[in-house]
């Protein structure tokens, strides 16, 4: 039965000899003890197990290899930037041992090929170099310690396949790529600021939370609120992609406020003109245009107003004749500007000097 699985396997190599030799090329130096990389290359979708029938693979080694990874890459960070915060420093290790990365170096040093694993399930597994490449540091670990592994991630790695100050200060923008992910989804978009504090050293400490829809989703601590709000930013899109349940609460709290906004917020004004503004006092007349009008009293009726001499019958408090001119009112004693007195006869120039003197005369006797 064994022959038979191995035979449909596609194997790298033939002898335990070109093995040696292909490691020699990805580690950097000849393994001592063969049987921990034998091992380490060994994918579980590979029916392999031991004499007391326990299934044997890589994913022991690759628990001990993530374990031993953290701590060299922190070690090699903590030397490399010396007086940097603990974020940037956990920030820059984060991106040198995360996933992508591990993967990346798996396939470009040939670690893939020398993977042993059942070759139908190898296309649907994109973790499978970068857990090989963990389970290789376990097997280093073991096989030579952890200054091997030290030697291995400095000259192999970080020397010849990486730079690490790129990778440092390399921005990747999970804010950005949220916003855009909300915007191209027309999903609102909130950073709750959740607490404000400091460290025992007095440096401040941000906690933001990110609200999708009014839907809380990661939250996440920083120095500085961009560094929290990337975080939290981080963990919300791994939420979207991983939670189905939560991007559903997301929609259909999207969906409920939509709906809303759509509701009309008040009753269609009726589009009727009111004529409530016409005040009729007493015995209604009829309204004419702007040059009708009646007085205070009875509303009677009224002509047209024509030219500044004319007008037609008027109902004011007195009758008014018919003959179209209004009634000359009555003189104002008080009226400084009486001109009833002008006459418009033509007067001699010895009839204005005698009038002048007679003036003159009358003035100095009062």
């Amino acid at each position: 039965m064994q022959n038979n699985v191995i035979d449909l396997i596609k194997l790298p190599f033939r002898k335990e000899k070109e093995l040696y030799s292909s490691l020699r090329q990805v580690i950097g130096f000849y393994p001592r003890n063969i049987d921990y990389y034998k091992t380490a290359l060994l994918h579980k979708s590979v029916a392999r197990r031991n004499e007391k029938g326990k299934p044997v693979n890589n994913e022991r080694l690759e628990f001990l290899g993530d374990a031993i990874l953290d701590a060299v890459v922190g070690d090699i960070v903590f030397q490399h930037f010396p007086g940097k915060r603990e974020g940037f420093l956990t920030n820059t290790r984060s991106k040198l041992v995360q996933r992508e990365t591990l993967g990346k170096l798996a396939q470009e040093m040939g670690i893939n090929e020398l993977v042993l694993s059942n070759s139908r399930g190898q296309s649907h597994n994109s973790y499978m170099g970068g857990n090989a490449f963990e389970a290789l540091v376990g097997a280093i670990y073991l096989d030579r310690g952890y200054d091997a592994c030290m030697r291995f991630m400095k000259k192999r790695i970080l020397s010849q396949m990486i730079n690490i100050d790129k990778v440092a200060y390399k921005e990747v923008n999970f804010k950005s790529k949220l916003i855009e992910w909300t915007q191209k989804n027309r999903v609102k978009l909130e950073f709750r600021l959740i607490s404000q504090d400091k460290d025992k050293q007095g440096s401040p400490i941000f906690n933001y939370q990110v609200m999708l829809e009014g839907v809380a989703g990661s939250s996440a601590t920083g120095y500085s609120k961009k560094e929290s709000q990337q975080k939290a930013s981080k963990l919300t899109l791994e939420q979207l992609r991983k939670k189905p349940q939560f991007i559903d609460d997301v929609f259909a709290a999207k969906s409920n406020r939509t709906k809303m906004e759509e509701e009309p917020a008040m009753a269609v004004p009726k589009t009727d003109e009111p004529e409530d503004f016409i005040k009729v006092n007493g015995k209604a007349g009829e309204a004419g245009d702007a040059g009708k009008a009646g007085d205070s009293g009875k509303t009677g009726k009224t002509g047209k107003t024509g030219d500044s001499g004319k007008s037609g019958k008027t109902g004011d408090s007195g009758k008014a004749g018919d003959t179209g001119k209004p009634e000359k009112p009555a003189s104002d004693p008080d009226d400084e500007f009486d001109l009833s007195d002008i006459t418009a006869q033509e007067q001699s120039r010895e009839d204005i000097i005698a009038a002048a003197e007679a003036a003159a005369f009358s003035g100095k006797e009062e």
